[in-house]
């Protein structure tokens, strides 16, 4: 069994703890947090501490914190035998150069604490630096997914930006729209069913093939219609993102 110690109680590392209480040949042997109330949810499935002092030896040391905070616990880390790796998509992986043995495990999702995933879908990008560490890095994502990709951090840096394309500003998007229909007394579920067709139609078509809308028709009416109902901020991402997309498709307003 190869043991893990876990750094870190947020909703990655909350999640990929609860996918690793299902493996087979990894097992989280403690989980470590500054807050001893964040720890409460793990105390009676692990081992827990809040002392750098007290953390056991492991094979590996997964570190899932925040990427500013990366950097600090490296200085106070020293486990010189052992993988240290982190989870971060904007961290680069030299970050833990002072170590024999390091590398990231980066789950692509977005997570909250309250809302249930199936990582056997969630794509686990790998890297180290050595081919043997890989390898465990490999075995550890197979544990728990069918999506393993190994991916340098240059490509892990630029995939970390399209993933804030794709998911952060997409879901601030979602924000304005339910903010619109709830000052037009509409529920927001109307735009359920939209929202589905459109990111499943990204699967079968490229996101280029898949755009419709009256940006893409050059619909001036409409696009003006539509300006009139919003706020400031609202006319400035409108005309932002019309503005995008009919360069995209060779139009101009």
């Amino acid at each position: 069994m190869i043991s893990i110690v876990l750094f870190g109680t947020g909703n990655l590392a909350t999640h990929l703890f609860k996918a690793l209480l299902k493996a087979e040949k990894f097992k989280v042997v403690q989980v470590y947090n500054h807050k001893p109330e964040s720890l409460e949810f793990f105390k009676e499935k692990t081992n827990t501490t809040t002392n750098l002092a007290e953390v056991i030896p492991a094979d590996i040391y997964l570190v899932a914190l925040k990427d500013d905070i990366i950097p600090v616990l490296a200085k106070k880390m020293n486990y010189k035998n052992a993988l240290v790796v982190h989870t971060s998509g904007a961290t680069p992986m030299d970050i833990f150069s002072s170590f024999k043995r390091f590398g990231v495990f980066y789950p692509l999702q977005t997570f909250s604490k309250n809302k249930a995933v199936d990582f056997k879908n969630i794509p686990i990008c790998i890297e180290a630096n050595n081919e043997a560490d890989l390898k465990i890095l490999e075995q550890l994502a197979v544990e728990i997914t069918t999506k393993v990709y190994q991916i340098s951090s240059e490509q892990r840096k630029a995939l970390h930006v399209a993933a804030v394309f794709v998911s952060n500003f997409v879901n601030y998007l979602y924000t304005e729209g339910q903010e619109i229909c709830a000052k037009n007394g509409i529920p927001f579920e109307i735009l359920h069913p939209l929202i589905l067709e459109t990111a499943s139609k990204i699967i079968d078509l490229s996101p280029k093939e898949a755009q419709t809308g009256p940006a893409k028709r050059n619909d001036l009416s409409v696009i003006n219609s539509h300006l009139e109902l919003l706020n400031d901020e609202q006319q400035r991402i409108y005309k932002i993102l019309t503005k995008s997309i009919q360069n995209l498709h060779g139009k101009e307003l």
